[in-house]
């Protein structure tokens, strides 16, 4: 029983370290800086895949989505292999998950900078998730092609989040507190895109 105990707390603290130091890898300014380019220093300034694909072209651009994907992904997926108890994994899912964004919005190998936390978002939903993710993807599509603009998109999605998890378990689950606390970190790191939408200064993909 102690054991058992033991492995309950460990796990989940070992995936929160573990998720802040994959999330806190760079990897916009690993991929611009390939290209010639301190992204820290141009387009907006955001280390993340949007600036990327608007400074260095598509292709860098996605790269940057799909590395951050990936650590999302893996901050969320590994502690299923650790053979513990189910509440115990889930629990270390979400705090792998949670520290992933918080160590890319918050990097220690960007002195605590970082960007937004979409697509490491999307790779924890996917790894924790799936069904938030399912339901936020239709909803930041449909906001994409309904207005053009990324930032509309990704805020819309993030609100999705809690509302699918309290209509799947409920407001007292711990996966409905942890979309709220992604869709509250998704509109405090979008709060210059929001002032900027507000002004009509915001970047419109396909706009001039």
């Amino acid at each position: 029983m102690r054991d058992m105990e033991t492995v309950a707390l460990s796990l989940p603290l070992a995936a929160a370290l573990a998720g802040y130091l994959l999330g806190s890898i760079p990897f916009a300014v690993l991929v611009a800086r390939r290209h010639g380019v301190d992204i820290m220093k141009a387009g907006s300034g955001n280390p993340g895949a949007t600036n990327v694909k608007r400074v260095c072209g598509r292709g860098p651009g996605n790269w940057v989505f799909a590395l951050d994907f990936a650590k999302g992904a893996a901050a969320a997926s590994w502690p299923l292999l650790a053979g513990a108890n189910a509440e115990a994994v889930l629990h270390a899912q979400l705090a792998g998950f949670a520290m992933a964004v918080a160590g890319h919005c918050f990097s220690v190998f960007l002195k605590f900078k970082g960007g937004k936390g979409v697509a490491v978002s999307v790779g924890g939903l996917c790894g924790a998730l799936p069904l938030c993710l399912g339901v936020s993807a239709a909803v930041w599509l449909g906001g994409y092609f309904l207005t053009r603009y990324v930032s509309v998109a990704s805020l819309l999605g993030g609100l999705s989040l809690p509302v699918t998890a309290n209509a799947a378990w409920g407001w007292h689950d711990p996966r409905f507190w942890l979309c709220l606390g992604i869709a509250a970190f998704i509109l405090f790191t979008h709060r210059n895109n929001i002032m900027r939408l507000a002004s009509g200064r915001e970047h419109r993909f396909g706009k001039s």
